[in-house]
């Protein structure tokens, strides 16, 4: 019974967390580790998209 306490208290401080008006985007307000996260996705999403139009034309003019 105390450990369901502690995950119902837990869980409404990461709401009233999550629900603050401070201007921050819901997606950063875990702090460090989700600014890495969405960065990283950022720059992974940029270069994948970049490597699949330089294949496209590669691939649309090929060598002779």
């Amino acid at each position: 019974l105390k450990l369901v306490h502690v995950v119902v208290t837990t869980v409404l401080t990461a709401v009233s967390l999550l629900q603050e008006n401070d201007g921050i985007p819901i997606h950063l307000k875990g702090g460090t580790a989700d600014a890495l996260l969405y960065r990283t996705t950022m720059a992974l999403t940029i270069l994948g998209t970049g490597y699949v139009v330089y294949e496209l034309v590669k691939a649309a003019f090929p060598k002779k």
